[in-house]
């Protein structure tokens, strides 16, 4: 199974903290980590750690946490040839907060992401394709245009798009918030929309009516940062081997858990047998 994912590669800085600060509040005591993450390199990752072969295009910058950033995605490995340097932006930086019980707010500085330009995208897109909105909307747009098979897209952070990219795409994956950003052009078009639901799971629709609904494991949630994007992996997956609706949700579900058990973004992503294990409870 072959999969494109066009998307944001950052740099999380990662601090727990006791608590989340109010606005205006500083909030002290707080714990420092660094890992790779940026939506589009954590859902590439987390569908290769998952079986698939993925091919990441996407923009760094000509600095030392382009390596950082790309480490995992390379150990694991995802197809980088396609990753482009900029000597003019840093590499993107996201700002997380996370508090004890998995919390999290996330500031993203988008640096090299926001310079990509679709001349840097394939003249055509064979296979699957994964997109997310971290990246100028022009691009997504165009690689959307340019796939020839399954399109998914994951529409975070929410914002305006057009009519004719959620047309295109045979899956579409939000969150409760992004949900209601968006109200009922979601089930305009054909395709399966899935809303996540945090720890009471996953529901999918097609053309405005459900077709399924899982609920998650029950797990000790120590950072939510990468959860999503574990589930995106998972359901793109899931789907595309031809598992039914409600156990590619269950699989899904199983995935975004496990990634919450863990800091971090891509470190917290897990492997096939992890989330065949907790699913059959073996």
């Amino acid at each position: 199974m072959k999969i494109t994912v066009v998307g944001s590669i950052n740099l999380d800085l990662v601090a727990t903290a006791p608590q989340l600060p109010r606005a205006g509040e500083t909030v002290t005591g707080a714990t420092l980590a660094r890992h790779p993450g940026g939506k589009g390199a954590n859902q590439a990752l987390a569908a290769q750690r998952l079986g698939a072969e993925v091919r990441l295009v996407g923009r760094v910058g000509d600095d030392a946490m382009a390596e950082e950033a790309l480490a995992l995605l390379e150990a694991g490995g995802v197809d980088l040839s396609e990753v482009e340097t900029d000597p003019e932006a840093p590499t993107g930086v996201a700002l997380i907060a996370v508090d004890p019980s998995g919390e999290n707010q996330i500031v993203v500085a988008a640096g090299a992401n926001h310079r990509m330009t679709a001349t840097q995208l394939p003249a055509r897109i064979e296979g699957a394709l994964i997109l997310q909105l971290e990246l100028p909307l022009d691009v997504v747009e165009a690689a959307a245009g340019r796939a020839t098979d399954f399109v998914c897209v994951n529409l975070a952070p929410a914002q305006p798009v057009s009519d004719q990219l959620l047309r295109r795409a045979d899956l579409i994956v939000v969150n409760e918030t992004e949900a209601a950003f968006y109200g009922e052009v979601l089930h305009q078009g054909g395709g399966r929309v899935v809303t996540t639901l945090g720890a009471r799971g996953a529901v999918m629709h097609q053309r405005g009516g459900e077709i399924a609904r899982a609920a998650p494991p029950k797990v000790a949630a120590v950072d939510a940062t990468g959860a999503g994007d574990a589930f995106v992996g998972a359901i793109c997956v899931a789907l595309l081997e031809g598992m039914e609706a409600e156990a590619a949700l269950s699989f899904a579900c199983a995935a975004g858990a496990l990634a919450a058990t863990r800091p971090g973004a891509q470190p917290s992503l897990p492997t096939r047998a992890e989330i065949e294990t907790i699913i059959t409870g073996t």
